[in-house]
């Protein structure tokens, strides 16, 4: 057995397949000194009853990404590391019940191509030749996925462990992780075997990430959720066919049932995710062991009766089977759904690689991504879908148990854009929540917080059911038209709880942001965008910066980038700084107030200077309260926002509600104002703005000041300008039909893929769809005529000005 060494420079927590995947990825890419812990033996944890299916499918650009990645990477990995894999690829069919499902296939295959993989749509006939004995009467089509397949997953983690093993890393089991500590800016991993230093540690802990994130002071937002699947004896019929045809089924999953159907040797493998599931370890008598290692929870076949009797229906030769063995064992789950893979929050070169609900067919694509995490601080494919940061504090226990059983149970589901899940919802309220609520808002969360969507009418249907559609329009269609048209003709006033403020003051502030932004720190009493970049010129973030006085400012950005963008300025700290950077998100609150009226609004309740310009800010008061009114508006016309301190929220707005009535104002939500914004060409976070594309592709370069002697990202955006950007970001006026473009969705020129949309709307103002995107470089001129692909059909659109589609010049909003 190998020895404990004293130092390593990464320490990984965890020998399962992920485990093992970032540290096989680490010494590939050349940092050998790393060091794997397990407490018990490799695979012990979900990875060794885990069924190892290994999909490419995935609605989430990131997560196809990291499984395409993976299914690659297992293709050749025996015979890389000489270790002997049992490694089917199969293929898998997804069967579809209904339009909307098929829509949803379409667009996977758009994306699925885009990223050079041939998924292909199956008709009912196609089906059946593919997979004879399912009966398909009753189906629309299918999802064809050539690549699909599985995998042994315990030969998976002992090839990836062999591998780093042979390029000089280490791996120790049997050495529990009891507590670790930080000393002289190194951690200290503490076992009953010794110490080790380290300079970064991973939390690769699978299902008892959440215990390990205790010792790092952090509570990691998981639960645990019992998964069984049935083993059936072999099958006659099957075993004749598969030895006629010379290879086993393709994987057979109803989605719209909810389980997988997979031929194992001449028997088959059913794998439910059934809607009346059970969580575990998640109450006072029934709690966590100290060690699960290789243990399974009781049967519980009731659960699975009616998956099975459906299962039976769709592949009768099933019903002939006799039940071998269940495999009933724990699944760690995040409240999305997806992996918590990057930094830990708040926790120094500390770093998440765990709560894989789909470990093994994610495991290589994640140890990648770790593996740039730890080495660069950065990773190749934008991947908050999975960053830690993603969560803030409204992830209690409760909140996590709520939405990871919500998930389970509809595990195969479609997210349909104005769906909202219903669990774990109400953390967070803004003051005046009733006040809106009693004006007919529908809400969503935003990191937590309730926010409205839109604002329904007496006799609307406001039902669940009603938003399973991909289609544009519904009862919130006319409603969010009005809005819209409020803001437009009169005014319109939007509760905006949770945005995202950090306060910085201090000696050095400004010159520290200077160099950290690509453009101009505004003078006081100016509010100005500012873009941060990587060493890569990519886009980090964008932040309002408000200005108050000499080397004090506020900054605003998005509730959901509360955490990541806070990190981000903390990390790019000096060390001797003389300035402080706080995180007051909680104390206050906003409301945007747009609209040619919103002016005359405002003069009935407060003596502010209404005719200072776009893009200043000013202190005043309303009904007696502070307030910070800033001259800004993201739905485009003449507007402000009112920030306030939470406490005095209400009593203005109770005061500027009362001024507008005469005046026409109008509650509007977020969905209005996403529309109104994309009329405007205005980004949003993480959709338009991301990682993957640089300052200059997203069509930024105004708010870059080449004259400033270093910021970071610089010298990457001189060679990028220099050479010529590849892509550039377009507004785009589409044919749109029925559906407007989603994200990611494929651009065309001829037969070439030449682009993808980043985001994509309906204007009520102009009566148009719009879709922003990334567009090739030579393509990205007015008037080119381009296709979409929408849910599969390919849609004319043609390139627009770089100017806003709805008040080109900006006179409404200068007003």
């Amino acid at each position: 057995m190998s020895e404990l060494p004293s130092t390593a420079r990464v320490v990984i927590i965890g020998g399962g397949a992920v485990g093992a995947s970032s540290l096989y990825h680490l010494a590939k890419a050349g940092w050998t000194d790393c060091l794997l812990l397990e407490k018990n033996e490799l695979t012990a944890g979900s990875t060794w009853h885990a069924a190892g299916n290994v999909p490419t499918f995935s609605s989430s650009w990131s997560l196809m990404n990291m499984q395409r990645y993976s299914a690659s990477l297992y293709r050749g990995l025996g015979a890389e590391v000489d270790y002997p894999m049992n490694y089917h690829v199969t293929g898998s069919i997804r069967l579809g019940h209904s339009k909307e499902r098929l829509q949803e296939f379409k667009r996977v295959v758009g994306m699925g191509r885009y990223q050079g993989m041939e998924l292909d749509i199956l008709s009912p006939d196609e089906i059946k030749s593919r997979y004879p004995f399912a009966e398909t009467h009753d189906l629309t089509g299918a999802l064809y996925d050539p690549n699909d397949g599985d995998i042994d997953p315990a030969q998976l983690t002992q090839a990836l462990a062999k591998g780093a093993r042979d390029m000089g890393a280490k791996v120790i089991r049997f050495c529990p992780v009891t507590s670790v500590r930080r000393e002289n800016d190194e951690w200290v991993i503490v076992t009953p075997k010794g110490e080790v230093r380290c300079e970064y540690v991973v939390n690769a802990a699978g299902y008892y990430a959440r215990e390990v994130g205790k010792m790092f002071g952090r509570d990691v937002p998981m639960m645990v959720m019992s998964h069984q699947y049935m083993l059936f004896d072999t099958i006659p019929e099957l075993e004749a066919w598969s030895k006629e045809a010379g290879h086993k089924l393709p994987l057979l999953r109803d989605v719209d049932s909810s389980y997988y159907l997979r031929q194992e040797k001449y028997g088959m493998n059913l794998g439910p995710y059934e809607k009346n599931c059970k969580a575990h370890w998640v109450t006072k008598d029934d709690p966590m062991p100290e060690d699960f290692s290789f243990q399974l929870f009781p049967d519980d076949l009731e659960r699975l009766e009616w998956y099975l009797n459906d299962a039976i229906e769709r592949v009768p030769i099933l019903g002939t089977a006799g039940l071998s063995k269940m495999i009933n064992g724990p699944i760690p789950y995040a409240p999305d759904g997806n992996p918590l893979i990057g930094p830990m929050p708040g926790v120094p070169n500390a770093f998440e690689a765990c709560v894989f609900t789909f470990g093994i067919c994610q495991a290589g694509g994640a140890g990648k991504v770790l593996a740039e995490w730890v080495m660069n601080g950065e990773t190749e494919w934008d991947m908050w879908s999975c960053d830690p940061r993603r969560y803030t504090n409204y992830t209690d226990p409760q909140y996590c148990i709520d939405k990871g059983m919500e998930i389970y149970g509809h595990e195969y589901a479609m997210h349909f854009p104005k769906h909202y899940w219903p669990a774990g919802r109400d953390r967070k309220h803004s003051v005046i929540h009733d006040r809106i609520a009693g004006l007919g808002a529908q809400f969503k969360p935003y990191n937590g917080w309730e926010r409205a969507m839109w604002y329904a009418k007496p006799g609307d249907d406001t039902s669940e059911a009603v938003t399973q559609t991909w289609n544009r329009n519904g009862p919130w269609s006319p409603r969010i038209e009005a809005e819209c048209l409020a803001v437009r003709d009169t005014a319109g006033i939007l509760d905006l709880p949770g945005f995202s403020r950090y306060r910085i003051k201090g000696p050095g502030a400004t010159e520290w942001l200077k160099g950290l932004i690509t453009g101009r720190v505004p003078k006081p009493g100016r509010i100005g965008l500012a873009y941060f970049s990587d060493d890569k010129g990519r886009i980090v973030t964008e932040m309002s910066v408000m200005m108050l006085d000499e080397d004090f400012f506020f900054l605003i950005t998005a509730a959901t980038a509360q955490w990541h963008d806070f990190e981000w300025l903390k990390k790019h700290l000096p060390g001797d700084a003389a300035f402080t950077i706080d995180d007051v998100t909680e104390q206050f609150s906003c409301q945007i107030l747009s609209g040619p009226k919103a002016r005359d609004v405002l003069s009935e309740v407060t003596d502010a200077d209404l005719t200072k310009p776009w893009l200043t800010h000013q202190s005043c008061q309303i009904a007696g309260r502070w307030l910070q009114l800033v001259r800004v508006s993201f739905a485009g016309e003449l507007g402000w926002e009112l920030h306030t301190k939470v406490d005095d929220t209400g009593a203005v707005f109770d005061a500027v509600w009362a001024a507008g009535q005469k005046h026409g104002l109008k509650p509007f939500g977020m969905e209005a104002l996403d529309s109104l914004r994309i009329e405007k060409g205005y980004r949003a976070w993480k959709g338009d703005l991301s990682t993957d594309y640089t300052i200059l592709q997203g069509g930024m370069e105004r708010f870059v000041d080449w004259s400033k002697p270093s910021f970071k990202g610089k010298p990457a955006l001189e060679r990028e300008k220099q050479q010529g950007v590849t892509k550039r970001f377009v507004t785009l006026v589409v044919d749109a039909g029925d559906c407007d473009a989603p994200y990611m969705s494929t651009l065309w020129h001829g037969d070439k893929v030449v682009g993808e949309t980043t985001s994509g709307n309906w204007g009520y103002r102009i009566g148009k769809s719009i879709a922003l995107g990334m567009l090739r470089a030579d393509l990205a001129v007015p008037g080119t005529e381009i296709e979409v692909e929408i849910f599969g059909d390919k849609r004319k659109a043609v390139v627009q000005e770089d100017k806003p589609l709805f008040d080109p010049e900006n006179e409404r909003l200068r007003a």
